[in-house]
């Protein structure tokens, strides 16, 4: 398996949800690895003066709309949350801790997050409710909680995040087949073909 796509992610994207329902089904069919990079979308829409289009009245109500209309072509469950923005730090932190501390469990909880957020529409700021979340999906909240305090987990994130600004990343998902960088989950048409190339 020498091809791969990068996936450049925060939980916080509601189309970076979209991408992730497609993006193993892609690479599966390509004999692709799907290697995730979880980054702070905060951190790089600071570094490149972008800004979520939800801050644009017109561009977020046509936005939210867009992603309902994803959401039925990809025929998966997706509900726009109503506590959006949700601050990401602490949730991307804990992508990172389970990430280098028990990689067999990242699919468990990167499904458990993106559908806490994006299906159930959960108030994943709410340390109670996230505690809940990680509880179901089978992990020891506390012990994940208190794995995100760790230095190495802080310092892994923010030098994921600096590595994709200075990849030419500005915006969540973002990925990269090779040294091309795909932005948007309406532009999977193109990894795909990025991959069979």
């Amino acid at each position: 398996m020498s091809k791969s796509v990068e996936f450049y992610f925060d939980f916080g994207s509601p189309t970076t949800y979209l991408a992730w329902t497609q993006l193993p089904a892609i690479c599966a069919a390509a004999d692709a690895e799907l290697v995730y990079k979880p980054m702070l979308l905060g951190g790089v829409f600071q570094a490149t003066k972008n800004a979520s289009p939800i801050t644009i009245p017109s561009k977020g109500r046509f936005m939210i709309q867009d992603l309902q209309r994803f959401a039925r072509r990809y025929q998966v469950p997706m509900q726009f949350n109503p506590n959006f923005p949700i601050n990401t730090l602490g949730l991307m932190r804990g992508a990172v801790a389970v990430q280098l501390r028990m990689p067999e469990r990242f699919d468990a909880y990167v499904s458990a997050i993106f559908r806490a957020m994006w299906v159930d529409a959960l108030n994943l700021g709410d340390l109670a409710v996230l505690g809940k979340v990680l509880s179901e999906a089978g992990f020891d909240a506390q012990a994940l909680l208190a794995l995100t305090a760790e230095q190495e987990v802080k310092d892994q994130l923010k030098a994921t995040t600096e590595e994709a600004v200075k990849r030419g990343v500005f915006g969540a998902p973002s990925m990269f087949v090779g040294n091309e960088l795909f932005f948007g989950q309406d532009r999977l048409d193109f990894v795909a073909e990025a991959l069979q190339a």
